[in-house]
Order: structure tokens, then C-alpha cells, then sequence
């Protein structure tokens, strides 16, 4: 008998244990209702704030690459600047070497033909010698202007002191031959279109 109450005793506990964990257990799964959202809004926020962050370095990574970028391409234009300066530079020094490499031989030259125009306007047209030293000139000038070289044509043309070299002046003999070369004292010549010898003339005036 005393068994039998004391089972009674012990389901009766059982029960009320049971009955207060009932009410526990539906007031934790409320909480965890009510806290769940505010949980997972909890961990959008930090998702959100994660993902700002990364773009935030992402956008300072390529910011910073965009200045190095800027920078190289910078220092690329001036150093192909450079380079097509020195290009052009060396070209052209290039191309006036060989236009003009034979300046001063061709210029040491020209007092000589100066003597040997002088020499045929002194020779008879009867001197045997005379045909053959004009064959002779001709075929150094033929050679001098295959160099580039070319004789300046001064006279009856205006004064130019950026061709002509006025060794004197005498009265004009006419209005309109004022200003104008009336003689060529030493003939003119360019090399290359450059002036490589003034023309020595008389001006009228």
C-alpha cells in the first residue's frame, strides 16, 4: 500500500515537472521566434556592411592603379618623345652629311674655276689649248652638280644681300636699272640650295 502511494507521489511530481517545463519551453520558442528576425536582420546588416567594405578596397585598389597606370603611360610618352627627337635629330644631321659631307672640298674648288673661266675670256678662239681646257671645266661643273652644286644668277637682277655681296656702287644708267646688278665681279653659287658663295657684284645706284 505504501508502494502504491509512494508511485502515485512520484508520477504526480512527474507531471508537475513536466507542467512547468511546458510553459518554459513555449516561452523559449517564442523568444526564439521574436529574436530571429532581428537576428537575421542582425546578419544582413553585417553581410551588408562586409560587402561595403570589400568594395570600398576594391575601389581604392583600382583608384591606386589607375595613378600607376597614368604614371607609366606618362613616362612612356616622354621617353617616345625623346626617342622620335633623337630620331628626327640624327636624321636629319644624317641627311645634311650627305647633302653637304663634300662642302668645303667643293668650295676649295671654286677658286679654281674662277681662274680658268678668267683664262678663256683672255684666250684667242684660235689657241689650240683653248677647246680643250673649256671641255675640261665643263666636265668639273658636270661632276659639281651632280654634288648639288649650281652657279647664282646675279646679274640684272635686284640686290639681295641674302645672295649678293656689293663690292661698290656706281650712278645707275637708267631709272630703272636703279637697285639692280650691272656686273659680277666673282660669281655666286648654292650647294644644295644653300648659299655656299655670295655673289661679288657692282649695284647701280
Amino acid at each position: 500500500m505504501e508502494q502504491n502511494e509512494k508511485d502515485t507521489k512520484l508520477e504526480q511530481e512527474q507531471d508537475m515537472t513536466q507542467n512547468e517545463a511546458q510553459p518554459n519551453v513555449e516561452q523559449q520558442e517564442e523568444k526564439i521566434e521574436k529574436e530571429a528576425p532581428a537576428a537575421e536582420e542582425h546578419s544582413r546588416k553585417a553581410r551588408k556592411k562586409r560587402a561595403e567594405r570589400q568594395m570600398d578596397e576594391m575601389a581604392t585598389k583600382v583608384e591606386e592603379m589607375g595613378h600607376k597606370l597614368a604614371e607609366m603611360n606618362d613616362k612612356y610618352m616622354r621617353i617616345y618623345s625623346e626617342y622620335e627627337n633623337y630620331r628626327k635629330r640624327t636624321s636629319m644631321e644624317k641627311a645634311g652629311l650627305i647633302l653637304n659631307g663634300g662642302k668645303d672640298v667643293i668650295k676649295l674648288m671654286l677658286p679654281v674655276i674662277d681662274d680658268m673661266e678668267r683664262a678663256l675670256a683672255n684666250m684667242q678662239d684660235s689657241d689650240a689649248a683653248k677647246e680643250g681646257m673649256q671641255l675640261i671645266l665643263k666636265n668639273m661643273l658636270n661632276a659639281l652638280q651632280q654634288k648639288g652644286l649650281k652657279p647664282m644668277e646675279a646679274m640684272g637682277v635686284k640686290f639681295d644681300e641674302n645672295f649678293h655681296e656689293a663690292i661698290t656702287q656706281i650712278p645707275a644708267p637708267t631709272p630703272e636699272a636703279k637697285g639692280t646688278v650691272i656686273d659680277v665681279v666673282k660669281k655666286g653659287y648654292f650647294l644644295n640650295d644653300e648659299v655656299l658663295r655670295f655673289a661679288q657684284v657692282v649695284v647701280a645706284n
